[in-house]
């Protein structure tokens, strides 16, 4: 019975490694062939953070804030997360694209498990959303924002964490779609909306708003959260975050549910 059971485990991780690192080496390959889409995803969230950073730092007052923080670096940790959703939103768009040119009806009715095309589709928009992430990350000094080994690293694995979540959400919206331009416009009107609704542009102090309990139950709130726990380890001025443990057992726990219903929505498909 046992030997059956290992043999049976043999025969099928080949049906989810190999499929994997297949469709995550073809988003890695195919995402920076396509440089206006590297131009879109780091560019855009670079403008944002530079524009409105400026606009709003001589008006910022915030007293939950740690001491001396300029408006800049408040949007720092905010920046990040848009980079990892900006390059999820891209990533993803290649479902939509695969679909047209049947590349996915293809590996649909392949003898592969359904959880290989959407771990090799989440990992292949992680990976590349980390790298870019990484990219903005060494620009901290910039701002005055010095970051030791153990802050990168800290960063880097919560980094790795949003993205998943990020590009499964970003799969569960282009799975359905069958034009880019819709995905577009659900990106505008959701994922753009949860990102401003995340403590990223601004804290959420006062309970007796409406503001206040959307941005606490919005999922990506706790990713931002825990980047600014990361970066500024041990400061009292981030007191009034949730602690990092919930803020990323939050997030894990986002992203797992996203790779599940992206898991179910692929087994239909496929059965």
């Amino acid at each position: 019975m046992s030997a059956a059971v290992a043999t049976a485990g043999r025969r099928s991780s080949p049906l989810f490694l190999l499929p994997t690192a297949t469709l995550w080496q073809r988003e890695i390959v195919r995402f920076y062939r396509q440089r206006n889409r590297i131009v879109g995803a780091l560019l855009t969230p670079l403008v944002f953070w530079f524009v409105i950073g400026s606009g709003i730092g001589g008006s910022f007052r915030v007293g939950a804030a740690p001491n001396g923080m300029n408006y800049l670096e408040y949007f720092y940790p905010g920046t990040l997360i848009l980079i990892m959703l900006f390059t999820a939103i891209f990533s993803t768009i290649s479902i939509i694209e695969d679909r047209r040119e049947g590349f996915l009806q293809s590996v649909l009715v392949a003898p592969i498990s359904p959880g290989a095309i959407v771990c090799g589709k989440i990992l292949g928009g992680t990976t590349l959303a980390l790298l870019q992430g990484l990219i903005f990350l060494l620009l901290a000094p910039i701002i005055g924002l010095h970051l030791g080994l153990a802050q990168i690293l800290a960063c880097l694995g919560t980094l790795f964490i949003v993205g998943f979540g990020l590009t499964g959400l970003g799969f569960l919206v282009a799975w359905p779609m069958e034009s880019t331009q819709g995905f577009h416009a659900i990106m505008n009107v959701f994922l753009i909306p949860l990102w401003l609704l995340s403590g990223a542009l601004f804290p959420a102090t006062n309970p007796h708003t409406w503001i206040y309990w959307a941005i606490h139950l919005n999922p990506v709130t706790y990713g931002v959260a825990a980047i600014r726990r990361a970066l500024y380890a041990g400061d009292p001025g981030v007191l009034h975050l949730p602690s990092f443990e919930l803020s990323l057992c939050l997030t894990i726990a986002f992203g797992l549910v996203m790779y599940a219903v992206a898991y179910l929505l692929v087994q239909r498909k496929t059965s």
